[in-house]
């Protein structure tokens, strides 16, 4: 991981499952850009309030927090199943697709 001058660290992350095809398939490697504010649309690296890890598409910014859902809902879990995901554990932002075919989000 490193540092930018803005002090937001940059890092990978994997994508297992299919909950965001066609967007984004299993085994896709992800750059994030991590302590980054999402805007509503961004695809962002999260975490749900049992601890587990997720890449889910940001879509409104709630009063508890932000609204995540899946770009393919019949393959998984997201807000609709959680509830919104508060400020502090929505990790980062995804800036690129790296792997196979690398890809702006």
């Amino acid at each position: 991981m490193r540092y930018p001058t803005d002090g937001a660290p940059i890092g990978m992350a994997v994508v297992r499952g299919q909950s965001m095809m066609p967007t984004l398939r299993p085994g896709d490697r992800l750059l994030v850009r991590y302590r980054r504010e999402p805007r509503p649309g961004d695809v962002v690296v999260a975490r749900f309030a049992d601890g587990t890890l997720t890449v889910k598409r940001a879509t409104e910014r709630r009063d508890r927090g932000w609204w995540l859902l899946s770009d393919n809902p019949a393959a998984g879990v997201d807000s609709r199943h959680r509830g919104p995901v508060r400020d502090g554990d929505v990790l980062g932002v995804v800036l690129f697709r790296m792997w196979p075919r690398p890809r702006r989000l």
